[in-house]
């Protein structure tokens, strides 16, 4: 059924009521789709996860591969021939991993290598604050900005808030764009929007995120708020940046170049 712009308000503006009228906080708790995930006792927290990605010791697009189909493949991420594209690590050059850089003599080794992009988890998240149906929460515990796939009604008003473009919406069933399904994650539906989440449910299993693991020690994950943690060490010990930082959104993604 298409839905036209007066039904799609009319269904927007029921949601808004209903989120008014006492969901509050709802969305936090309420994951349908996270079922399957009992925190063990050796569940990973942090006041405020973070990612210290070294790109200094990736040396092509290559070395990048395993850790994308590490996290691809975990997370059931459909793959199509043509125009659709779901993403949740993906690689960029420089300008445009970083538009507001204004390195004017920029070395020719960090110009042309890539980088990997993902979702940033800011701190102040554009993305949650649009969002009608509160589908798209920040984790209080932890500060993972999350999706709900079951609250999502496809309006795609996080994607246009999300300055870094760390959202993709499912215009096809992406059940179909699978070569091998791992039962270990839900998939998705047609009409949702969805990006990485941080690795939350390996979290609570007391495992890194598959990107970091896949990466052996290239990129760091740990607790920002911590300043004995891996991450804080590294952001001490290095030069790092981070995307759009002028933004005020704070991400929570660094790069050391």
């Amino acid at each position: 059924m298409k839905n036209t712009r007066r039904n799609f308000l009319k269904v927007a503006g029921i949601t808004a009521l209903g989120v008014a009228a006492g969901a509050g906080k709802a969305a936090a708790s309420y994951l349908p789709h996270y079922d399957h995930m009992t925190p063990s006792p050796e569940a990973r927290t942090a006041k405020r996860w973070g990612m210290v990605i070294d790109t200094r010791k990736f040396h092509s697009a290559d070395d990048y591969k395993p850790l994308i189909e590490a996290c691809h493949s975990y997370h059931n991420v459909p793959e199509f021939d043509g125009p659709q594209e779901i993403k949740w690590m993906w690689l960029e050059s420089f300008h445009h991993t970083f538009p507001n850089s204004h390195a004017e003599y920029l070395s020719e080794d960090v110009e042309h290598r890539p980088f990997p992009l993902l979702c940033n988890h800011c701190e102040e998240p554009p993305c949650v604050r649009v969002c009608p149906t509160q589908a798209t929460f920040k984790r209080e515990e932890d500060g993972i900005v999350m999706m709900d796939m079951h609250r999502c009604i496809g309006c795609r008003f996080c994607m246009a808030g999300c300055p870094y473009g760390s959202r993709s919406f499912n215009f096809q069933d992406p059940r179909k764009g699978l070569k091998k399904e791992n039962p270990e994650y839900p998939t998705r539906t047609k009409g949702v929007v969805e990006k990485c989440d941080f690795c939350v449910e390996r979290l609570a299993q007391g495992k890194m995120p598959a990107c970091v693991e896949a990466a052996e020690g290239k990129i760091l994950f740990g607790d920002l708020e911590d300043k004995n943690s891996e991450v804080r060490r590294a952001l001490a010990e290095n030069y790092t940046i981070r995307r759009k930082p002028d933004l005020g959104t704070s991400p929570s993604v660094f790069y050391i170049i």
